[in-house]
């Protein structure tokens, strides 16, 4: 019997500069960069009008930040998946797929055999082998050199699980894919970084680093780590490690990425407006067919919206301002870090407004950072819709 959770071997990547390895440089024609890439002149009003039929709108409640959607959803699986990073909404939607044989294959990440943090790419073709990629990862691989691969092996209706550079650059490459359908489901992605850097973040985090099986950043504010004893430690965002970390430990792509929501996926599984449990925006009739793929299986809720995003905001820009002209940030007294730092799930956004705060402060990192490194790009880089969200914090486009 084949082994249902397939590594492909791909070719070298090609050289690039603003590049996340998406996987496209690999392919058969690396020149496909060129129209693919969103580090390049990014379309999002065409890309989300080929995808969901229409382009953001602003007068709708929330499209601004998050991109176009039908409905929003707080949700968790009444049965929550062993080794999921939530409940395992995202993993179990893919195999529904593939046990109610919607498609031939899915692609996403495995953990490497020789490292479980570092994401692999991997073609998984029986339900039961959802059950090895789950959790998470951090790093880059590329994932869509796995696209010829699978169309070559005769699957034409696939799903892709991906993040959200990898899936703006597969539905650029849609139409010529020759495929019968395609499923995308997409988590939000912010501040990715190399695999080897987030093992130096882990050893800030705890003594015995090669322990430590599950972290998750959490809406609460907190960091939740667990170990392979059972244990777990809670860590206040204000309390970790940043100021330590080398200037360069996120790439200048991470930190000018305008996608933070996903918003070309046919539903975005994430967390930001999930207060405690996943948030799901379901984007269009694709999105709908995978939420109705979990029946009863899921619990769900409106999203609910609490506080005020501005101050948080307003630091986090003041911050981002003083890194990129290399000054150090600002930091709390040693003493006052973990006041506040319990505080802030008491005080601080929470629901959507946490997660319109992190649009904001993406976006806001994005201008600064672009205008800085590499300004020529960001007249191309950077859509409309970005600088209509930076606007009220004084940043104008020039």
């Amino acid at each position: 019997m084949a082994d249902p959770v397939e590594a492909i071997a791909y070719g070298p990547a090609a050289p690039r500069s603003l590049c996340t390895d998406c996987g496209v440089s690999r392919m058969s024609d690396p020149k496909q960069c060129g129209k693919a890439c969103q580090f390049i002149k990014p379309d999002y009003p065409a890309m989300e009008t080929a995808v969901h039929g229409r382009a953001r709108d602003p007068v709708r409640s929330d499209e601004m930040y998050f991109g176009p959607f039908r409905r929003m959803l707080r949700a968790k699986l009444k049965n929550p998946s062993p080794g999921a990073q939530w409940t395992g909404i995202t993993t179990r939607i893919a195999q529904r797929l593939l046990e109610t044989q919607a498609v031939d294959a899915v692609l996403t990440m495995a953990p490497d055999p020789q490292d479980r943090w570092k994401p692999m790419p991997v073609l998984v073709t029986e339900p039961k082998g959802m059950e090895q990629v789950r959790g998470m990862r951090m790093g880059y691989a590329p994932l869509l050199a796995l696209l010829e691969p699978a169309i070559a092996k005769g699957y034409k209706r696939l799903a892709v699980i991906g993040i959200p550079c990898q899936v703006y650059a597969l539905r650029a490459l849609e139409k010529e894919l020759g495929l019968e359908r395609l499923y995308v489901i997409g988590t939000p992605c912010s501040d990715n970084t190399t695999t080897e850097n987030f093992h130096t973040f882990l050893e800030l985090l705890a003594e015995d680093p090669d322990t430590i099986t599950y972290l998750e950043f959490r809406a609460d504010y907190y960091v939740e780590l667990r170990f392979t004893d059972g244990r777990k430690k809670e860590i206040p965002f204000l309390m970790l490690p940043i100021s330590q970390l080398p200037p360069d430990f996120f790439p200048l792509t991470c930190r000018t990425c305008v996608d933070y929501t996903n918003v070309l996926s046919d539903i975005t599984v994430g967390y930001m407006g999930g207060q405690g449990q996943q948030w799901l925006l379901v984007r269009n009739e694709r999105g709908e067919e995978l939420i109705d793929l979990l029946g009863d299986e899921l619990q769900s809720e409106a999203p609910g919206s609490k506080g005020k995003r501005e101050g948080p905001v307003k630091g986090f820009l003041a911050n981002t301002i003083r890194a990129a002209g290399g000054l150090p940030l600002r930091r709390m007294p040693n003493w006052l870090r973990p006041i506040v730092g319990r505080l802030m799930p008491i005080v601080g956004p929470k629901g959507l407004e946490f997660a319109r705060a992190r649009v904001e402060m993406k976006a806001c990192e994005t201008v600064v950072h672009l205008r800085r490194e590499e300004p020529a790009r960001a007249p191309y880089m950077i859509p409309d819709h970005v600088w209509d969200i930076v606007k009220p914090y004084g940043i104008e486009r020039e």
